[in-house]
């Protein structure tokens, strides 16, 4: 028997895939790539209305396959099952889905299948609890060698005007700080150079415990300690939260990579505040500003929306500005859509060509700022995590402060650390060739 897992939307779930992954192999299938499998999951997203409807044009067309093949498995997990009214919606439109679980009901797929194989009964799982216990001892089919993921938290407590997140993956609930040092501690014994620690605000991490006895500061300090050659990334920071504790435990550990993703959303005071996002743009400046005092050469990247409701065209100059006064190395920009059920559905829209419009001038601007700052990279010597080989036969990897890095290279260094001469510099992407240097 043969799995098939799509996967759309966050690093998260594509950690999350890895467990779904893991579930399917103690069951006994095996995991295919192409067209010939029994089941087919789609780990989904609901960020913005465009993952969404591409998710349903693909579940669309699996209803040939069924019809021919009925024994065929079609679950359907993640993010945009669990909202409110959806798994009804979803059965009505396609009646073959099989199974339906929520981001916090991923743990129901086994016994979901053997419902299915044995009984015959369709199962239909999604959250009725806004934060549920915190699961521990995970086991994963991990896929990203030399890289892993490790969650940190589930859930958030923001309620960011425009997001769906809380809605859908409850509450903020911290694992425990000794079983995330183990499974550390584990990964880094079996091979794995770089951890990426996963929540939806990391620098919440701890908030929820009765005794305040760790926060998100004491587990970073905690892991920048484990013994081995490795490195640690987090994702992702509100900057409403991220604190110089935080920032001067980073710049004191080489295990620490120094670089941090914090959104920023907006440059508009007006337009954060209806984001609810709880932090002004001199308060940003002056966290980036902390940033780069500590740590000159921190990688800083960030999330920008355009468009959001009632954006006027000073709203947007004022994310240009911040945009040009920040130089981020690198930026994932996206337009607004509204979400069903969020308060930024039902103020008043922007019309698309306005949106369209502006985040191309972003693009454009931010794209440059890359490429400027490319240059500064060129004829510098970085220590780089050899992460994979192209289709070229080139191998690739990232710097301590993110940046991606190809070169040339047999493929049995993949895992280990190499310094990298930097010889040529194209847009985001950086070119060198390995050297004894430091």
């Amino acid at each position: 028997m043969h799995y098939k897992i799509n996967t759309y939307g966050c690093q998260m779930n594509v950690h999350e895939s890895e467990r779904l992954a893991k579930s399917l192999e103690k069951l006994g299938f095996t995991s295919t790539e192409d067209n010939n499998f029994d089941i087919i999951v789609f780990n989904t997203c609901c960020i913005r209305d465009t993952a969404e409807q591409k998710i349903l044009g693909h579940i669309g067309k699996l209803k040939k396959i069924k019809r021919a093949n009925p024994k065929l498995i079609i679950a359907i997990v993640g993010c945009m099952s669990g909202q409110k009214g959806k798994a009804e919606e979803l059965l009505k439109k396609y009646p073959y889905i099989d199974i339906i679980l929520g981001a916090n009901n991923l743990e129901s797929l086994e016994n979901a299948i053997i419902n299915l194989q044995q009984k015959h009964q369709k199962t239909i799982c999604v959250p009725t609890d806004e934060k549920p216990e915190v699961i521990e001892n995970i086991e994963y089919t991990r896929t990203s060698m030399p890289n892993a993921w490790v969650n940190i938290m589930y859930g958030c407590n923001n309620f960011c005007t425009y997001c769906i997140v809380p809605y859908v993956r409850g509450r903020e609930r911290s694992r425990k700080p000794q079983s995330i040092i183990a499974e550390c501690k584990s990964l880094i014994e079996n091979g794995y150079k770089e951890i990426t620690l996963l929540g939806q605000n990391v620098n919440s991490y701890g908030n929820d415990f009765a005794d305040k006895s760790i926060d998100f500061a004491g587990l970073l300090e905690r892991l920048a300690q484990i013994e081995g050659d490795h490195r640690i990334r987090f994702m992702t920071s509100h900057p409403k939260d991220l604190n110089e504790k935080v920032i001067d435990i980073i710049a004191k550990y080489d295990t620490l990579c120094k670089n941090i993703h914090l959104p920023i959303q907006s440059g508009s005071n007006n337009i954060l505040k209806a984001m609810n996002r709880h932090y002004t743009r001199e308060k940003y400046l002056e966290i980036v500003s902390k940033i780069r005092e500590k740590m000159p050469h921190c990688g800083i990247t960030t999330d920008i929306m355009v468009g959001f409701p009632n954006e006027s065209e000073q709203d947007f100059e004022d994310t240009m500005d911040i945009v040009n006064t920040v130089r981020f190395s690198g930026a994932f920009t996206y337009i607004y859509s509204p979400r069903k059920g969020t308060p930024a559905s039902e103020m008043e829209q922007i019309p698309y060509e306005i949106k369209s419009n502006r985040i191309q001038r972003l693009i454009k601007l931010q794209n440059q700022i890359t490429k400027d700052l490319s240059k500064n990279y060129e004829g510098n010597v970085y220590r780089v995590l050899v992460e994979d080989i192209k289709d070229n036969g080139q191998l690739c990897g990232r710097t301590d402060c993110g940046r991606l890095v190809t070169f040339s290279g047999d493929k049995s260094l993949i895992g280990s650390f190499k310094n990298v001469f930097i010889t040529r510099s194209q847009s985001a992407s950086l070119f060198g060739t390995i050297t004894e240097d430091k």
